[in-house]
């Protein structure tokens, strides 16, 4: 039987991999809303753990809830597929880690309902352990207006939180969605093709209750993560100087040595290899995979060194000490 239902103002996009362990809070956040017209779209991507079970158990007591259940393609393909699924006009964001407290998509939609000309609209977050308790380490809140937000792209720097963001639908599609070349950090690359064609802003109220654990894909993936977004960077400053992205129709990033040829400009490497270079110098992981390697040759093209030396020291507590000499002796040739 056709469903002749009009569509809900709202769409609630949750993709789910392996999320067992922080997924019930998470749909409950969502179900307690103050705003209730919605769908809630929650897709799991082929988990291994209870949490298909957990979403089952969830849409067999809240009609608003459609599962789709299927094999694991990876979480731009579900990013996608979310939002080819969603009927609504606006698609709210929500990660299966985090909590939303209860007037978050009312205020969302009543800022986009008041500003037409914004496509995008994030909030501040209250950051929290795996257990619920206070982040130390959060940093600055993300700027509330379109014109900081560039200013905080061009720095490199977070713009909005991606589970905190409600959009309108039809400006996501209208650029093409995620693209799968930017695994790890998808939300980046499309806050930075969205900003040539959309207002965005930042609500200055703590709406979503956002986790930070070791398992979670920033920390598994911080080197990946932080090329993909050292390239976006790139695209976005080739995209503004009216020149053609060489990374619109990519389902893989090339190596970075190779994208002084992909760019076809002098130095798009290095660039990059710098901006790696400063933001993995706290990161376990990267400093123990190929992060390591891009810094060092960083290093040999005469990047800037400051707080290297600190890095150096930094992994000798990481259980590194063979690395942190060798970080060490790069750094004394390099005088």
């Amino acid at each position: 039987m056709t469903d002749t239902a009009p569509p809900p103002p709202l769409s609630v996009a949750m993709s789910v991999y392996n999320g067992e362990r922080f997924l019930a809070p998470a749909i409950e956040s969502v179900l307690a809303q103050s705003f209730t017209s919605f769908e809630f779209l929650i897709l799991d991507d082929g988990s291994t753990d209870a949490s298909a079970a957990i979403i089952q158990r969830y849409s067999a007591k809240d009609s608003r809830i459609r599962p789709i259940l299927r094999e694991n393609r990876g979480l731009v393909a579900s990013l996608n597929e979310l939002l080819g699924e969603s009927r609504a006009p606006l698609v709210a964001r929500m990660d299966a880690d985090d909590i939303c407290l209860p007037d978050r998509f009312a205020k969302q939609i009543a800022f986009l309902d008041s500003h037409a000309g914004h496509g995008v609209v994030g909030c501040w977050s209250e950051d929290i352990d795996e257990f619920g308790e206070p982040w130390p380490d959060a940093g600055p809140d993300q700027p509330t207006d379109h014109e900081d937000l560039l200013a905080r792209a061009r720095q490199g720097r977070q713009m909005m939180i991606h589970p905190a963001v409600m959009y309108r639908r039809e400006v996501v599609l209208g650029v093409g969605g995620y693209h799968s070349a930017f695994r790890h950090c998808e939300d980046y690359d499309l806050w930075l093709r969205l900003a040539s064609t959309t207002r965005m802003a930042n609500l200055p109220e703590r709406l979503l209750r956002y986790r930070h654990y070791a398992g979670q894909v920033s920390t598994r993936h911080a080197t990946e993560q932080a090329i993909g977004a050292a390239v976006a960077y790139e695209a976005w400053l080739a995209r503004d100087a009216g020149r053609p992205d060489p990374t619109a129709n990519l389902e893989k990033l090339p190596p970075v040595d190779a994208l002084d040829a992909l760019f076809d400009e002098r130095g798009v490497s290095s660039r990059v290899r710098a901006r790696v270079a400063a933001s993995i110098q706290h990161s376990q992981t990267a400093l123990r995979d190929e992060g390591f390697d891009i810094l060092l040759r960083h290093i040999h093209d005469g990047g800037d060194r400051s707080g290297l030396w600190r890095t150096a020291a930094r992994l000798v507590t990481f259980g590194e000490p063979a690395r942190a000499l060798r970080l060490a002796n790069t750094l004394a040739r390099a005088r």
